[in-house]
């Protein structure tokens, strides 16, 4: 396994080492003492979620505020999507840019998406099912979110606009500059 890192402080792609052969292959997909240090931190995760999403799907761009922050580990186990991650992190360098990383189940790539970001996916492929794992547990009163055509963001989600397929919640999310919290 190996990390590289984004151009976000903290959000890091990690890459399995695979075995393969003519019976197909196998990689590990999580071990916490490896991934704690290629990240360099001190993450356990306590709550797993997956999703099952069509082409065009875009969920995000959410969070969680306060002490109910979350960090994710998220990958795709069928199909393929754009990851992205936003640093909402006020006093961080790198706040207001994102990080665009392309998951599938060919690449088995993860993104490690630390507390304090802005998350949120668009599927590219038929269908994707999509799984993450957070270091916190969800609550719902913490729940926010900026659109995902915020101008100033300016995140390229390579699918036409006509094409999405957006919740009524997320149409409706602030500008970045009014939600960061």
């Amino acid at each position: 396994m190996k990390a590289i890192q984004t151009n976000l402080e903290g959000c890091v792609i990690i890459e399995p080492t695979v075995f393969g052969d003519n019976r197909g292959h196998f990689f590990e997909s999580f071990n916490e003492k490896l991934f704690n240090e290629l990240t360099g931190t001190r993450t356990h995760f306590v709550q797993d979620n997956q999703s099952f999403s069509s082409r065009g799907v875009l969920r995000g761009l959410h969070a969680q505020a306060g002490e109910f922050a979350q960090a994710k580990l998220v990958r795709v186990l069928q199909g393929r999507v754009i990851d992205v991650a936003v640093d909402a992190r006020r006093d961080s360098p790198t706040y207001g840019q994102h990080v665009a990383v392309e998951l599938s189940a060919e690449n088995n790539r993860q993104l490690f998406v630390p507390r304090g970001f802005l998350h949120g996916f668009v599927v590219l492929s038929e269908t994707a099912t999509f799984f993450y794992k957070c270091d916190n547990f969800y609550h719902k009163d913490a729940e926010w979110g900026v659109r995902f055509d915020d101008i100033d963001l300016s995140i390229d989600w390579q699918i036409s606009h006509d094409e999405l397929i957006i919740s009524d919640k997320d149409q409706v999310l602030p500008a970045f500059a009014e939600a960061v919290k």
